[in-house]
């Protein structure tokens, strides 16, 4: 599996603390996968301001995900400053909106993938499977960092590699070692960690961990 570092913060000083010490053993060019909430798809709101993100000078590229009303006006921003992959819930689009969102990451060479929360039914993504070939599946309520994971939700993630055998699939939320294994076997090709590493006292350590499993 893959492992990506989470960055969720509230404000600019928060991400540069999290790029400093990513900086500090995360091999150049590997994802980082950054949370972009609006407090209104979300309980809380995070840092969206992708005119900063050029002058803080990452070597990793960036996988943005949108937990946001409106995605589709996100995207055109996010390009700008270089982002590489776009993560979009499926719960705020519809087939319109869905087909811009592609139409501009197909234009600019990004990739695009699918979120679902954990209550969401695995049979709203049906219409998609043809679509996409990247699904992550939530594993806590979109937002914030921290929460308790629900295993239950990796039938979804068997669910995807059974419809569609060569998907990749990303699970985010609760991430910790143990939590890690189970999404491995559920067929997890990437997961996001953001408490499990950037809550420890090594995070570097913490990473390795991961990455072992």
């Amino acid at each position: 599996m893959q492992i990506f570092p989470v960055i969720n913060c509230s404000d600019r000083a928060c991400v540069e603390r999290h790029l400093a010490v990513l900086e500090t053993f995360l091999p150049s060019g590997d994802f980082i996968h950054i949370d972009v909430a609006d407090g209104i798809f979300t309980f809380h709101k995070t840092w969206n301001h992708p005119e900063e993100w050029p002058a803080l000078r990452s070597p990793f590229p960036l996988e943005v995900h949108l937990m946001v009303e409106h995605p589709e006006d996100q995207i055109a921003p996010w390009l700008a400053a270089g982002a590489k992959r776009f993560v979009v819930p499926v719960e705020v689009i519809d087939q319109d909106s869905f087909r811009a969102i592609a139409e501009q990451c197909k234009a600019a060479r990004a990739e695009l993938m699918l979120s679902s929360n954990p209550e969401t039914p695995q049979e709203d993504l049906t219409p998609y499977l043809h679509e996409v070939s990247r699904f992550q599946v939530l594993c806590v309520n979109p937002g914030l960092a921290g929460q308790k994971f629900l295993p239950l939700v990796l039938e979804k993630a068997k669910w995807l590699k059974y419809a569609l055998p060569n998907a990749i699939i990303e699970i985010d939320g609760g991430i910790m070692p143990e939590t890690a294994k189970l999404a491995k076997d559920a067929g997890a090709n990437i997961i996001v960690s953001a408490s499990y590493i950037f809550g420890s006292k090594d995070p570097k350590g913490a990473y390795e961990k991961l990455k072992k499993i």
